[in-house]
């Protein structure tokens, strides 16, 4: 691979003169700068010619050049204008590379439907293809890009990632730590998480004020086959984390007040072993996964007598 193509702090701040602006702070855009990290989170990737690769920041285009020699396909996703016109430079002569000028979200809670028709379309194409997430993720964005992913009904992979230091703080996070809430039950409910390394702001151009992560995750299909409805608990944990310094137990009431009563709470609690006087920070993911089922149940049931069923 050519080494013009790969970006460095140099590289980047004669390209950007060059072209008469600035990155945009606002799209969370801090070029990876140290080649040695771009080429950890390709091989972190384990890509193969079975892989489709989503990119969601394609930047000017560095890291999608190194995973477009290793992928089957690499699906590549841009909102700013701008940084679409330099990829293109870069990306143009690879026949395996998809660029997609838009925003990779249609809103924080789920992913842009172009995006997932693509993926689809890519799978298809030949069996036994993978989808693996592997990015240097704006800051902004970082949190549903991953969140969402794992809660669409895509077979991915693998995840590899750069973020913030602080998510990847939340997203490893154990019960009755300042960090756990519902973002890293969601994950570690259905994924192998691991921090792989941290990140200084000097890696980055521009530099962060903050320190960065990459993190790994692997899908865990038998803790994910233990959710019974993955809708109902990713909500369930969201609203319920709202109130975290609360007692779950009244927290819960307040929640599910018109589908069951404060006794079909205390029932669900004690069936799970989980003390009344309880709060969502200090119970264990597997508990919290048995405690959403056993409410999922519960509210079935009554709307199920309910309709007559």
């Amino acid at each position: 691979m050519k080494n013009e193509v790969r970006q460095t702090r140099s590289h980047l701040m004669d390209l950007f003169a060059r072209h008469g602006f600035h990155p945009r702070t606002d799209f969370g855009q801090n070029f990876l700068i140290d080649l040695n990290l771009v080429d950890v989170l390709a091989r972190e990737g384990r890509l193969g010619p079975k892989d489709v690769v989503l990119e969601v920041g394609t930047g000017t285009g560095s890291l999608t050049t190194q995973l477009a020699a290793f992928a089957a396909e690499v699906i590549t996703v841009e909102i700013d204008d701008r940084m679409v016109k330099l990829a293109h430079e870069v990306i143009d002569p690879l026949e395996n590379v998809t660029l997609l000028h838009r925003d990779a979200l249609k809103n924080k809670n789920h992913f842009s439907e172009e995006v997932l028709e693509l993926i689809a379309e890519r799978l298809a194409e030949d069996s036994g293809r993978r989808l693996k997430l592997v990015a240097n993720l704006p800051y902004s964005i970082a949190t549903p890009i991953v969140s969402n992913l794992v809660a669409t009904d895509i077979d991915w992979e693998r995840i590899v990632v750069t973020i913030q230091w602080e998510l990847a703080e939340r997203m490893t996070a154990a019960p009755s730590t300042r960090d756990y809430g519902a973002l890293s039950v969601w994950l570690q409910a259905q994924c192998h998480v691991k921090t792989l390394r941290r990140l200084s702001p000097t890696v980055f151009w521009p530099r962060p004020k903050v320190q960065s992560a990459i993190v790994r995750l692997v899908p865990d299909p038998v803790g994910k086959r233990r959710i019974i409805d993955r809708v109902f608990f990713q909500d369930f944990l969201r609203r319920g984390f709202q109130q975290r310094r609360k007692h779950f137990r009244g927290v819960l009431a307040g929640m599910y007040r018109k589908q069951i009563s404060k006794a079909d709470i205390d029932s669900a609690m004690a069936e799970t072993g989980i003390p009344e006087k309880t709060r969502a920070e200090q119970i264990e993911v597997a508990g919290l996964v048995e405690l959403g089922n056993r409410l999922y149940q519960r509210i079935n049931s009554h709307q199920n007598d309910k309709q007559g069923v």
